[in-house]
């Protein structure tokens, strides 16, 4: 066993002293928070840029329909007055909106004029007003007394269902389908890109130490299954160091990131939604803290009622099982081939359920007690992903002990066949390998 721990003790030293781990490691917490901060934001940004939009009412009909904002104006054209777009359009115009007829009978006979494409922005905020403006008018037509306020108070009306889960004690719990969905989404996510990332590495090291011919002077001290073990058990605990890193460190991160966005951008935020009056922006700011506090709350109430140390728990076993078992398989992949380049034909079969766990994954968000689910989540190729996908939704004991016992018992099976095809194929040079002669490897080594 000394020998196994000097094996796991290289390998891990090996590859976290490498500039590209430290680098990854250190980089990848800050890509991780871009993306979570940087798309919000981007989002959050507005053109400050005032934009001058001339309208040309042929109809007669919209001379008060739009209201300009902070950052864009509106002036009226007399009718007709535009004959040359053109000339309209210059420094000072930016667009020239026309209305030729009733919009309410002809919908389409607006149309917007510009040298270059429009934002967004300023074709939203056309469509609001006019969209208002019409919906008004159209509201009168009926003649019924008080009809817009009905309808605004009819609007205003919203359930918000709050999903509580019942334990066996009867305890009542805060739950949320969207919670389960992302830490089941994000468990699968992290399960199967680590498995694939570090699966491969486990191969690549065996190649090169095969092609390189080192092997054959570890060979001469410790046997093949030793050093097998002692590589997937090192590469193993680099996975989890970098994991742990990333966490922490991501926390960190997006922890300073929203402390520095929110002690700096607020007046900002708040001046760019100006439409109308200050103490209108006051009660709007007020009332999104208050929301923004109240889904705060929520969060943090379902955080402390869910069971975050049993999905944790089962993440970090079926993270480790899952890797056991595909680490094994690229390993004797490793051993069987001489060069990188013959890898396709044997990593494809491999990938292939991996890949498939991702769509089942997908459909178990949906369903995650159905058929297909349950099957996928047994299968010990795929039960890593599918399984953790279902656990937010509360898998029932019995299959999690089933599938445990199943994943469990696959490892050591898919050990004991890769470390046979390893023995024989990391001594094995220059000849054209089959999954055939695989076989034949595996069938001979027992002999």
């Amino acid at each position: 066993m000394n020998k196994v721990f000097l094996i796991i003790q290289r390998e891990y030293l090996t590859r976290v002293k490498k500039k590209s781990f430290i680098i990854m490691t250190l980089l990848s917490p800050v890509i991780f928070a871009a993306m979570m901060v940087v798309p919000a934001w981007l989002s959050s940004q507005k053109d400050t840029n005032e934009k001058n939009i001339a309208i040309e009412d042929n109809s007669g009909l919209y001379h008060s329909a739009f209201k300009s904002s902070q950052y864009i104006k509106y002036q009226y054209l007399k009718p007709e007055s535009a004959s040359n777009k053109k000339e309209i359009i210059n420094n000072k115009i930016d667009a020239l909106l026309v209305i030729n007829s009733n919009l309410l009978h002809n919908p389409d006979d607006i149309h917007l004029y510009s040298d270059g494409q429009v934002t967004l922005d300023v074709i939203n905020h056309i469509k609001q007003n006019i969209n208002s403006h019409l919906r008004t008018e159209k509201l009168s037509s009926y003649n019924i007394e008080g009809l817009d306020e009905k309808i605004k108070e009819i609007n205003k009306v919203k359930v918000k269902i709050n999903t509580i889960r019942l334990d066996d004690d009867g305890t009542e719990k805060q739950s949320s389908a969207e919670f389960a969905l992302a830490i089941g989404m994000i468990s699968a996510l992290l399960i199967y890109f680590i498995m694939i990332i570090y699966g491969t590495q486990v191969m690549r090291g065996v190649i090169e130490e095969k092609t390189n011919r080192i092997v054959e002077v570890i060979i001469s001290s410790v046997k093949p299954f030793q050093l097998m073990i002692g590589k997937i058990v090192g590469i193993g605990l680099v996975a989890l160091t970098q994991f742990f890193l990333w966490i922490v460190l991501t926390a960190g991160v997006v922890f300073f990131v929203q402390l520095s966005f929110s002690g700096g951008t607020s007046d900002k935020v708040e001046i760019t939604q100006t439409v109308d009056t200050p103490q209108e922006v006051g009660t709007q700011s007020a009332d999104q803290a208050h929301e923004v506090q109240k889904t705060i709350n929520k969060i943090l109430g379902i955080l402390k009622d869910a069971n975050m140390p049993l999905i944790l728990g089962l993440f970090i076993f079926y993270f480790i099982g899952g890797y056991l078992i595909y680490s094994a398989l690229f390993a004797a992949i490793g051993s069987a081939i001489d060069n990188e380049t013959e890898t396709q034909q044997f990593v494809m079969p491999v990938l292939l359920p991996l890949i498939l766990s991702i769509y089942v994954a997908m459909a178990a968000f949906r369903s995650p007690h159905g058929d297909i689910s349950f099957w996928f989540s047994m299968f010990p190729l795929t039960s890593p992903v599918v399984m953790m996908s279902r656990i937010p939704f509360d898998v029932p004991l019995w299959e999690l002990l089933l599938s445990m016992t199943i994943l469990t018992a696959s490892f050591i099976f898919f050990t004991w066949f890769a470390g046979r095809v390893y023995r024989t194929g990391i001594l094995m040079y220059g000849k054209k390998v089959s999954y055939k002669e695989i076989w034949k490897w595996f069938i001979q080594a027992g002999k």
